[in-house]
């Protein structure tokens, strides 16, 4: 086993260590972080509009006066997304990057559609649906900031600038210095669209969702993907890499997009599309207690297990557990490297996901809303706000009872090898 594990080590460290550091993952990983305090405020506002004992008729009334608060947020999450592609890409170049973030969602406003509508006898033009800014429009986002983030900053690094006098005050010359840049990149967002609505009387949007979008969603929603995603995170955990970032800055778009979907439908009342989203991701894979789904395993260690070892790393990665912290258990037990629970390590967070797919496919447990939930808080309250029933509490409980009799056995060997070895240093 130590010999296999050395050299999948060999093979897999320096790919995912590459993987890890991609300048482009580490953009989009950190625009999604830049849209998560709204997005949360966002799922906060879902939350308390349609709390379960609340009845049809208090809920539409509190859509109808606090409604804005998702509307404003979750609803049009796409444009903070392309924002902070756009401001941290440029970043990357060494160039202003508060007008790279402008330019990139400029560059995505040209390329969606305004629709004309008709309310009430009277027609509007000109008015941006949220179902462009939010989950169907987020990969034609996140293509149009790159490309606008990079044609920017590359026409600003060839110094295709205007350049003011040192007098001039450093606003106004970053302004004009922008200038030049900007509008030779919008230029051909411009053309690109008018290209696209003239000959083929369509828009990007349209073809980046049927061609890219809709496969990979379609893809990514399924139980052999979700599968995948979560056995490289765990084994990348398992040589010390962190697997959630990795994954996750590869996966998020998809999942992501997976969650605003099951949101919209949420908000209309309407049957929720996909069981895998990012909040069931983040609550019913392999974040119970933190990565690994190592709450129950902490549990043991400090309550059932004997050996001096593992009850005090046990308690002491106990309280951080509670909250989804369990980096005290992965480098302390250690998890990281230890060939001995290799297996239940792997296999447990597999075993869950499989059984809450397949539970929430039947319709016996609820499905994840798409609202988002901060991810220290504990288990049970986690679930139960993710699916906005009692029930996604109770499946998480039933979830730490299967992964602890996964593990058990193999604490069990662990804890008899501590006491022999105690028992050993006694005796000499």
């Amino acid at each position: 086993m130590n010999g296999f594990i050395d050299k999948l080590s060999e093979k897999l460290v320096p790919i995912a260590s590459k993987l890890g550091q991609n300048k482009y993952l580490l953009v989009l990983r950190d625009a999604f972080m830049l849209a998560f305090p709204l997005t949360m405020f966002g799922s906060l506002v879902v939350v308390i509009n349609n709390l379960p004992f609340f009845s049809d008729e208090l809920k539409g009334t509190l859509g109808n006066l606090f409604g804005n608060g998702q509307n404003a947020t979750m609803s049009i999450m796409t444009l903070f997304v392309t924002f902070g592609i756009g401001y941290y890409l440029t970043k990357t170049h060494d160039v202003e990057p508060i007008f790279g973030g402008a330019v990139s969602l400029a560059a995505y406003l040209i390329v969606t559609p305004f629709a004309t509508v008709t309310e009430g006898g009277e027609t509007v033009t000109g008015v941006l649906t949220t179902d462009r800014l939010g989950a169907k429009g987020m990969f034609i986002g996140i293509i149009a900031a790159f490309l606008a983030a990079e044609i920017y900053s590359r026409i600003t690094k060839k110094g295709i600038v205007i350049k003011m006098p040192e007098a001039v005050p450093a606003a106004v010359a970053k302004s004009f210095a922008a200038m030049i840049p900007a509008i030779i990149t919008l230029t051909i967002f411009t053309l690109v669209n008018a290209f696209v609505t003239g000959v083929f009387d369509t828009n990007l949007h349209d073809v980046v969702y049927n061609v890219i979008q809709k496969p990979l969603v379609g893809l990514g929603s399924g139980l052999p993907a979700t599968l995948i995603a979560v056995f490289f995170v765990q084994l990348l955990w398992f040589f010390g890499l962190h697997g959630q970032i990795i994954v996750n800055s590869v996966m998020d778009p998809i999942w992501n997009t997976l969650m605003l979907d099951n949101f919209e439908a949420f908000q209309k009342g309407e049957t929720l599309p996909h069981i895998v989203t990012k909040p069931f991701m983040e609550i019913f894979t392999v974040g119970m207690g933190g990565s690994g789904s190592t709450l129950i395993v902490v549990i043991l260690m400090a309550f059932v297990m004997k050996s001096r070892q593992l009850k005090d790393v046990g308690r002491l990665a106990l309280a951080p557990g509670i909250f989804n912290v369990n980096e005290p258990v992965i480098f302390g037990m250690p998890i990281v490297l230890n060939a001995a629970i290799f297996i239940p390590w792997l296999l447990a967070p597999l075993v869950s996901t499989t059984f809450n797919y397949l539970v929430m496919a039947a319709g016996i447990f609820p499905t994840p809303t798409g609202v988002t939930v901060p991810w220290t808080v504990p288990v049970f309250f986690n679930g139960m706000l993710a699916t906005n029933s009692i029930m996604g509490g109770v499946l998480q409980l039933i979830d730490m009872a299967l992964i602890g009799v996964i593990w058990y056995p193999f604490l069990k060997i662990l804890d008899r090898t501590n006491l022999q070895q105690v028992d050993m240093s006694t005796a000499e």
